[in-house]
Formats: structure tokens, sequence, C-alpha cells
């Protein structure tokens, strides 16, 4: 049988890999420690999942969709206004199932074959393999830690900006953790505008700041809505990744055409998960303050632990992860992760899973307790791991 070349990157060699030995391990009876998949462990809201099973009990709530309840475009309105203080109409928004689903399909009405979209290296992985599968050619921008893993907009060819049609941007940053200011988003704004690219920005993260500021909206800066569009999640903010309910929101004429696109493959989302997102948006918000402290002292106990034992892993500024430079006397992130895996039954994510540039660094995600953290932190000192 012959298949698409296309799309078969070597990513998901390295995570197969990580499976493989994760499936030694476990077999060899030894307690795994899995810092590699972001999956919050944290429950979701109890009138969240009532809002669910009460609607799934209903026979009507089992037919096509076919676009969003006026109640749940109603509910997003009013959640960017009071949250974000950004003002949207119903045509400016529409879910998605998960935003790694709507970054994925995005690029399809936006470049054809052989039209450049430009991503972030590192990046998530999403955010090259849409465009590539859309036929797009890809052109990577650097992140770097020298430029606290911003977009360098200066050392983009003005050629290469030229020819663009859109851009992905994403910050907070998985995987970097970096954030991003208003002062940054208003160059992006400008930067749009001059070059004619339409802006793609993933704010999947933006409640789960870790450095006592609070997360903001591309699409609260002026001008963001004349270029571009955002992707907004409840999966971290509301503990609700198996629910795949995110929202496309911004620019009318990219919300248009995105929502024409889905409409081909997809009959909207189903009613229960609807009902859910309406209950976690205009129900009790208390359950971001309580994920924003779990996860900071689950980053607290990893980063301050790992630099008690000579390891100088930074603190992570928003997400759910943490990156860090591998020690120096090693020079492949995978050969890292799996020494780690076979020393300590620790798993995290080599930073080349994410591009070229995040060879040299790892990635780990805050899904255990304060104590699994500690515990973590025991095993790499006692495994001598970190020295040369």
């Amino acid at each position: 049988m012959k298949f698409i070349a296309r799309g078969q990157e070597v990513t998901s060699n390295i995570f197969n890999q990580l499976d493989e030995k994760k499936q030694q391990i476990l077999s060899a009876g030894k307690d795994v420690i899995n810092l590699s998949i972001g999956t919050p462990d944290f429950e979701p809201d109890a009138h969240v999942l009532e809002a669910v099973s009460h609607a799934a009990c209903d026979p009507a709530n089992y037919r096509y969709s076919l676009g969003d309840m006026p109640a749940l475009q109603d509910a997003v309105v009013n959640w960017y206004q009071h949250r974000y203080h950004v003002a949207l109409e119903r045509e400016e928004l529409m879910s998605v199932c998960g935003s790694q689903e709507g970054i994925a399909h995005v690029a399809f009405p936006i470049a054809g074959a052989g039209e450049l979209m430009l991503a972030p290296d590192p990046g998530y992985p999403i955010f090259t393999f849409g465009p590539m599968m859309a036929g797009a050619e890809i052109g990577l921008m650097p992140l770097r830690a020298e430029h606290q893993y911003l977009i360098d907009f200066d050392a983009i060819d003005p050629a290469v900006a030229d020819r663009a049609k859109a851009m992905v941007v994403s910050y907070p940053n998985n995987p970097t953790t970096a954030v991003a200011d208003a002062a940054f988003y208003e160059r992006l704004v400008w930067f749009a505008k001059k070059h004619d690219i339409i802006v793609i920005h993933d704010n999947a993260y933006s409640d789960l700041m870790l450095n006592g500021s609070d997360g903001i909206s591309f699409l609260s800066i002026p001008g963001a809505k004349e270029v571009g569009i955002e992707f907004n999640s409840l999966s971290k903010t509301y503990n609700l990744t198996g629910m795949r309910i995110s929202f496309a929101l911004g620019n009318r004429d990219v919300i248009t055409k995105f929502r024409d696109f889905r409409s081909q493959i997809d009959y909207g989302m189903f009613y229960p998960i609807q009902y859910g997102a309406v209950a976690a948006l205009t129900g009790s918000q208390d359950i971001v303050q309580r994920n924003r402290a779990g996860y900071t002292a689950r980053r607290d106990a990893l980063c301050g632990g790992l630099r008690s034992i000579g390891w100088e892993v930074p603190d992570a500024q928003a997400t759910m992860f943490v990156w860090a430079k591998i020690p120096a006397h090693y020079t492949s992130s995978v050969q890292f992760v799996m020494d780690l895996m076979e020393k300590t039954a620790v798993i995290c994510v080599p930073g080349e899973s994410f591009g070229a540039l995040g060879q040299g660094y790892v990635r780990f995600a805050l899904v255990v307790p304060p104590a699994r953290m500690q515990e973590a932190v025991r095993r790499i000192a006692e495994s001598g791991i970190l020295k040369g």
C-alpha cells in the first residue's frame, strides 16, 4: 500500500521510543514518575460535571448540533469581556474540538500549496504540522533564550515576511514557558499590518500564570482583530482536556472562512459538551486560582528542588510546564531523556520534539503533586546523572 509521505515526522518516533522505554520500566516493576504529557490531574468543578451529565440524559441532545448554541456564544462573549476586556460579536467566534484540532485545520482556508506560513522554533508540533498538511511551506521563526524566547521581528527577512500568508504565535509559550507583554503584541500587530500577515495566536495558558501577573489576550491590543484570530481553550483552565472544547475568536473574515471550511468536515460540537462549557464559563471561577496555586506549588517543588541539587533550572513563568537545559556533558536531549528514564524512572520530553532549536533542552509537565516532584528530585540527585 502507498501512503502520503508528507507528515511522517521524526518526532513521532521519539514519542514511540519514550513509550517503549516506559513499558520496559513498568514491566520491571519500577515506579514511574511521568512528567511527559501535559494532562491535568486536577478535577473539573462539580457544576460542570452536572451540566454535562444532565444534558447527556436528554435524547434530543444526540442530534447534530450544526453550530454553537446561542447560550454558548453569549457565555464566550461575556467571558472575553470580563476576563480580557475584549468585545466580541457572535460572528467573531466559533467552537473547535480543542485548540490542537483548530490550529491543525485553520491553515487550510488560509494557505495552499507552496504558500508560506511562519511558525516558531521551538514550538508545539501542531504549529508546523497543520500548515504542512495543507501543503504550505513552513518558515521557522527562532525563539532564543537571549531574547526571552520572544519572536525577534527584526530578524525576519522583509522579503520573507511579505511572502507569508500567516504566522503562528503562542504565548504563554509551550514549551519554553515564556510570557509576552502588551508591548510585544503591539509590535506583532504592527508587523502583521505592515506585511499583510494573518496572525494565528494560541492563548491556551493565559490563566496559568505562575509569575504573579495576569495573562492577557492578543485581541486586547488595538488593531489585533484587524489582523488575526486567537485560540483559547477550556482544557487547562478548567481541567477539561477530554471534553475537547476550545474557541477560535477574532477577525470576522478569518472566522467566516474557517467556519465554512469546518462545515465540510464537522457537524458541530456535541450538545452536552456545549452545556458543560457554558457551565464552566458562567459558574464560579474559583478553579482558576486553585489551579494556578497548585501548579505554582509543583513548579516550586521541581525547579527549586533541582536547583538545590545543582541543576540550574529556572522557574517557569507560566503554563503547566518547565523548560530545562540539559547537563553540559550531554549533547543529545534524546539520549539524556533515555538515560534519565533508565536511571530514575522519571520521564520528560526531549526538547528537539518541539523543533531543532529545542535540542539541548527537556520539558517537564507539572502533572504530579509536590511530594512526587520531590521524589523525582531525590532520584535524580542519587542517580548521579548530573555529574560529568
